[in-house]
């Protein structure tokens, strides 16, 4: 190999590897989160990785995971046309105007391939937007768990979106984000609670909500959104809205898809600007990942939180 040839190789190498430092860099950061309490409106840019997305009205949400990629439900997408689809970054309401926000059209969607609508195992896919967006204290990608991320139960995560404020119920005007604090119940006590549904928790999920008092937990619209949980001063997104029994029942928890399972699906599909994922562990620091820089049924009483 030549000499230029070795030097070009070099240059490439350092532009991927400051690429990925510079995603680990940015993402997790709220500036504008001093948020301590939920089950209320969150402040404006409180959660800058919030998405809405859009098919002539709100139906699901999304966390923006870099400047052209949106993390979101399979069970969201019947079908992977992106014709209508908008996507929303920096909005607070959904009526009224939003001075932060910006939209961006579909290029396209990307569903797991092994997405179960039966059973809801591997709720998860991606969208690419039709252009970059600017990152802003509005508008900011948050960090995933990596593959190696434990998440124990009593762990507090936050979950954000427009949906419904109880089973049925819309959330009244102008709709501004909802954020709600709810703590990690694990994959077996979970399981106990579904078992008299005939629903299966899988390795791919992950539980969160208040056994045995309920009142607080996502709800229809509130699909596809995120659920995060703060370690140090990065915000990691551990889980992905994804069904429940009606909403905020007792001993009924949400379930959501288990974000650190899909490490490397992700770094499969999105092969520039890669995501920062971020090895969450309950008691210690955060780790920050710099590896493969190349590289979402109804039944009775059974909801997938779509609006």
């Amino acid at each position: 190999m030549s000499v230029w040839n070795i030097v070009c190789v070099a240059v490439v190498l350092l532009l991927k590897s400051q690429d990925v430092s510079a995603q680990l860099d940015v993402c997790g950061q709220a500036t504008l989160n001093t948020r301590i309490v939920g089950g209320q409106d969150a402040p404006e840019g409180a959660w800058p990785w919030q998405a809405s997305l859009h098919s002539g009205f709100h139906f699901c949400g999304g966390s923006l995971i870099n400047k052209d990629w949106v993390l979101t439900a399979a069970h969201c997408f019947p079908s992977t046309s992106t014709s209508g689809l908008v996507i929303y970054l920096g909005r607070q309401t959904q009526q009224g105007s939003n001075g932060n926000e910006v939209s961006r059209t579909v290029t396209r969607v990307i569903r797991h391939p092994n997405y179960d609508d039966s059973t809801n195992n591997n709720d998860i896919a991606l969208l690419q937007l039709s252009s970059s967006v600017t990152f802003t204290n509005y508008i900011r990608p948050v960090c995933l768990a990596a593959a190696s991320s434990t998440f124990s139960s009593g762990t507090n995560t936050w979950i954000t979106g427009w949906g419904a404020i109880s089973f049925g119920v819309s959330l009244p005007s102008p709709q501004t984000l909802q954020e709600v604090e709810v703590p990690v119940v694990s994959n077996s006590e979970c399981s106990s609670a579904y078992a008299s549904h005939n629903i299966g928790i899988t390795s791919n999920m992950i539980c969160a909500g208040l056994l045995g008092e309920g009142g607080k937990d996502s709800c229809q619209g509130d699909s596809g959104g995120p659920m995060v949980s703060k370690q140090g001063s990065v915000w990691v997104q551990a889980g992905v809205v994804s069904f429940g029994i009606g909403c905020a029942l007792a001993d009924s928890p949400g379930v959501y898809t288990r974000v650190s399972q899909y490490e490397s699906w992700i770094k499969t599909q999105i092969t520039s600007d890669q995501t920062g994922f971020v090895t969450f562990n309950t008691t210690s620091s955060s780790s920050r990942t710099t590896t493969a820089p190349l590289t979402l049924t109804p039944l009775l009483l059974f909801t997938l939180l779509l609006s």
